[in-house]
C-alpha cells in the first residue's frame, strides 16, 4: 500500500496551489481527468483560443499575480478594463443595469425610478425576495430576475438572500442616483488579466512548483476510510495522513460515507458553446449579458476583443437545471438554436461559422441556501476531525474567485504546515 503525507483530491487551481505552497514533496495529487487545470483548461483550434469558459483572473493581490506570470517565461499577459454591456429591447445598456436606468427610454426609466424610491422598507427573505426589497419591481422584474433564473436555472426564492457574496454588484439609491450625472460602474472584476496561451497558462504556471511524479492522471478516488485513513483509487489504495479535497462537497462526503440530504446540495449546469467567426462582430465590449427569455443564452463573451483579432472569437453560455438531460443530440440541437438566436440579437448577420467546441459544466453555479451553509459548516467539521479538508468553490459549496481559492489554498497550507493557530483551531 502507498503511503503519503498530503492526498490531494483534484488538480485544478486549487488543489495544485495546495501542493505547489506546502513545505513538503510528499504529497500526490489524484486527477480523474487526463490533464490538469479542471474548469481552467484551453483548447486551441483553427487558429482560435478558448477557456471552458470565461475564466479570467481577477487579482487583489498583486504578489500572487507576479508570482505566477513569473513563471510563464515569455507568455504575454494583456491586462484588460473591463466593458460589459446589457443587451435590453433591441439597445446596449451599461452594466450593471441597476446604476444605469438613466439609459432606458424614458418611460421605462421613471417606471424603475419611482419603484427604487417606493421599495419595501424590510429584511428579505430569499435572494428573489431581496432583489425586489433593495432595488424595487422595475429594476428586478427588467433585469436582475430573468437574467438570475437563465443563470442558475432554477426559483430564485430557493435561494439564500447572500448567495452571490460580494460578487453581487449591490447599488444603494445614492449610488444609482449620482451615476446618472457621472459614471461609476467600477466592481470586483473591473480589471483582469489574460494570457495569449489562454487560462491554462496560470495552471501550468501553478504546476512548475510541482513534480510531475506527484500529479496521478487518470486516477479517481473512489472511497475514504475516515478511520483507518485510507482512500482507494480505481489502481489502489493510499494511506495518508492528510486528505485535501476540492471535488464537490457532496461527492466527497459520499466518497467518505458520511451520511447527508443530496438535495442541500444543489446546482445548475452550464453548457458553453466556443464559436470562432470569420470576420469581426460587436467591438470594443468583453461581455454582453441577456435577459430575454426569447433568447436561449445569458451572456456572451468576446476573446477577440481581449486579443485584438481581426475574427469574431466568442463563448456562449447557457444555463440548466442540475437534472437536466445534455446529450449529444440535444448539444448540436442546441447549437443550431444559438446561431439563430445570435442573428435575432443582432450578434451576427451573414458571418460564417469557421470553428466551433462545446462543454458541460456539471457543476456550474452551485445553489446557496441557509440549508446548505449550514449543512457545509457541520459537515466540514467533521471531517477537519479526520484530517479531512474540503476547499474551493465546489469544495466549500460557495461562490467565489479564482484567487479566492488560490488564498485559501496558501492558506491551508501554511497552517498544515506550522500547525494550527488559536485562529484555527
Amino acid at each position: 500500500m502507498d503511503q503519503v503525507k498530503h492526498l490531494v483530491i483534484g488538480a485544478g487551481i486549487t488543489g495544485l496551489t495546495f501542493a505547489d505552497w506546502v513545505d513538503t514533496d510528499d504529497t500526490v495529487i489524484c486527477e480523474a481527468l487526463p490533464e490538469i487545470g479542471g474548469y481552467c483548461r484551453t483548447i486551441q483550434k483553427e487558429g482560435f483560443t478558448w477557456d471552458f469558459s470565461g475564466h479570467f483572473f481577477h487579482f487583489k493581490h498583486p504578489e500572487i499575480e507576479k508570482y505566477l506570470v513569473d513563471r510563464m517565461d515569455d507568455q504575454t499577459v494583456r491586462t484588460i478594463v473591463k466593458v460589459s454591456r446589457v443587451h435590453y429591447k433591441g439597445d446596449l445598456v451599461d452594466f450593471p443595469f441597476q446604476k444605469n436606468i438613466h439609459q432606458l427610454p424614458h418611460d421605462e426609466f421613471l417606471e424603475c425610478l419611482v419603484d427604487l424610491f417606493e421599495k419595501d422598507d424590510r429584511e428579505p427573505d430569499n435572494f428573489r425576495d431581496m432583489l425586489y426589497v433593495k432595488f424595487g419591481r422595475g429594476i428586478a422584474e427588467k433585469f436582475l430576475i430573468p437574467y438570475n433564473e437563465k443563470l442558475y436555472a432554477t426559483d430564485l426564492a430557493q435561494l439564500d438572500v447572500d448567495a452571490m457574496g460580494r460578487f453581487f454588484p449591490y447599488a444603494n439609491v445614492e449610488d444609482i442616483v449620482r451615476n446618472f450625472r457621472k459614471s461609476d460602474n467600477q466592481s470586483y472584476n473591473s480589471t483582469f488579466t489574460y494570457p495569449e496561451g489562454g487560462a491554462i497558462q496560470y495552471i501550468q504556471a501553478m504546476a512548475k512548483g510541482i513534480r510531475p511524479e506527484q500529479i496521478a492522471l487518470n486516477e479517481r478516488v473512489l472511497s475514504i476510510d475516515l478511520e483507518r485513513k485510507i482512500a482507494r483509487t480505481n489502481r489502489r489504495e493510499i494511506q495518508y495522513q492528510t486528505i485535501v479535497s476540492s471535488t464537490p462537497f457532496a461527492r466527497l462526503l459520499k466518497m467518505a460515507d458520511v451520511p447527508h440530504d443530496p438535495a442541500v446540495y444543489n446546482y445548475n449546469k452550464v453548457l458553453v458553446f466556443n464559436l470562432g467567426f470569420d470576420r469581426k462582430g460587436p467591438e470594443g465590449v468583453h461581455w454582453i449579458y441577456y435577459p430575454d427569455r426569447d433568447l436561449c443564452f445569458y451572456r456572451l463573451g468576446f476573446y477577440d476583443n481581449i486579443f485584438d483579432t481581426d475574427r469574431m472569437s466568442m463563448y456562449v453560455e447557457i444555463g440548466y437545471p442540475a437534472d437536466a438531460e445534455i446529450n449529444a443530440e440535444i448539444v448540436e440541437e442546441r447549437k443550431a438554436q444559438v446561431l439563430n438566436d445570435l442573428q435575432a440579437a443582432g450578434v451576427v448577420s451573414d458571418h460564417q461559422l469557421v470553428a466551433d467546441h462545446s462543454v458541460l459544466l456539471d457543476p456550474a453555479y452551485v445553489h446557496i441556501t441557509q440549508q446548505s451553509l449550514h449543512d457545509v459548516a457541520e459537515k466540514k467539521a467533521l471531517l477537519q476531525e479526520h484530517d479531512v479538508y474540503s476547499i474551493g468553490r465546489y469544495g466549500s459549496w460557495t461562490y467565489c474567485s479564482i484567487e479566492d481559492n488560490i488564498v485559501e489554498a496558501r492558506a491551508l497550507a501554511e497552517m498544515l504546515s506550522t500547525g494550527p493557530t488559536e485562529e484555527t483551531t
